[in-house]
């Protein structure tokens, strides 16, 4: 079969290669993939971050988000059979450990992750663990099922804190998951929801997503508008998708004093702070890392069947996955948001 894989380090280094078939081996099942997303860790790994660098080894199918039908399942599997429709969590959790038995599995100290790890989803077939294998309650398109792993982000990131219903909301950084934070925040009940980032075609799918209102942080002062749309309070919650100094800056000045800063983007390198004007304004601070597992994936199915969500606007392309590099290059030239590879 062919597959995507990351084959060389340094920037680009992706290539089309053939792989044989998996099998699947005790606790594992296989996987015939329907649909797959590419994702900003994905990008990373593209452009070779050192965290990506010092942890894989070469060559590596890459991906992570993904639908697909179990075909096969090995010794000891009891949680799915054959014919069931499925969607992936990608922390392979250890179970174990203090995290894992503490119902934090998210935070597992030894998280594994496909297409990292082990061979990931940009395959017409996978291997992976039983364990990160989401069972659809009921039959549903694959290209949207696709997109429950970055969505239980939005809706981890939502949730967390006070959650959002009945208070105004900043997303900073409107990629994929910062869109899906804007939709599911209007679906749980934001008062407001600002939208801030300096792309006008992201700026232009928030709005469609349910924005309230839209900030290009290159043509204006976040917080000062933030606080011009919040009666002069600034927002009760403030999340940072962006990963950058000056979405972080803007993200926790936008705050009203007291509210919550939730961090999900990952700096790339260290952030300085003023701790006395930080203890003057009282954030209260949560960081959020993957999806509470399995809580963020029954939210979000619940808000899926309400008939709240609208994630169509964030598949900006569908393309056959012997053109997955493609997919990567629309990105980082800027033309497209979630591109979805289908298997052939």
């Amino acid at each position: 079969m062919q597959v995507l894989s990351k084959t060389t380090p340094g920037e680009g280094g992706l290539a089309m290669r053939d792989k044989e078939e998996p099998r699947p081996g005790p606790g594992e099942i296989l996987l015939r993939v329907e649909a797959s997303g590419i994702c900003g860790t994905d990008i990373q790994i593209y452009k070779w971050a050192p965290r990506m660098a010092r942890r894989m080894a070469l060559p590596r199918v890459l991906g992570h988000e993904a639908s697909g039908v179990v075909v096969e399942t090995g010794e000891g599997v009891t949680r799915v059979t054959a014919g069931d429709h499925v969607s992936l969590e990608s922390h392979i959790y250890c179970g174990t450990c203090h995290q894992c038995r503490s119902d934090r599995a998210h935070l597992c100290v030894s998280t594994q992750y496909p297409g990292i790890d082990i061979d990931g989803c940009f395959a017409r077939y996978v291997v992976v663990p039983e364990c990160i294998a989401w069972k659809h309650p009921e039959p549903i398109p694959h290209r949207e099922a696709a997109l429950f792993e970055p969505l239980g982000i939005a809706v981890h990131a939502c949730c967390e804190g006070r959650g959002v219903e009945g208070l105004p909301v900043l997303i900073s950084g409107c990629g994929p998951i910062g869109l899906m934070a804007v939709n599911v925040a209007k679906a749980l009940g934001a008062t407001k929801v600002i939208a801030v980032d300096p792309n006008p075609l992201r700026l232009k799918v928030a709005g469609e997503m349910g924005a309230d209102d839209l900030i290009d942080p290159t043509r204006h002062d976040v917080a000062e508008e933030a606080k011009a749309l919040t009666g002069g309070n600034g927002v009760e919650v403030s999340i940072e998708f962006s990963g950058t100094e000056p979405g972080f800056r803007a993200a926790l000045d936008a705050l009203s004093k007291g509210g919550d800063f939730r961090l999900v983007g990952a700096p790339p390198r260290p952030i300085e702070i003023d701790l006395t004007r930080w203890l003057l304004q009282c954030p209260v601070i949560h960081n959020i890392h993957g999806r509470r597992i399995w809580d963020s994936w029954d939210r979000l199915w619940s808000l899926r069947q309400s008939g709240k969500l609208n994630l169509k606007p964030v598949v900006s392309h569908e393309l056959p996955l012997s053109e997955g590099i493609r997919g990567f290059e629309l990105i980082l030239a800027g033309e497209a948001l979630k591109p979805l590879l289908i298997p052939q």
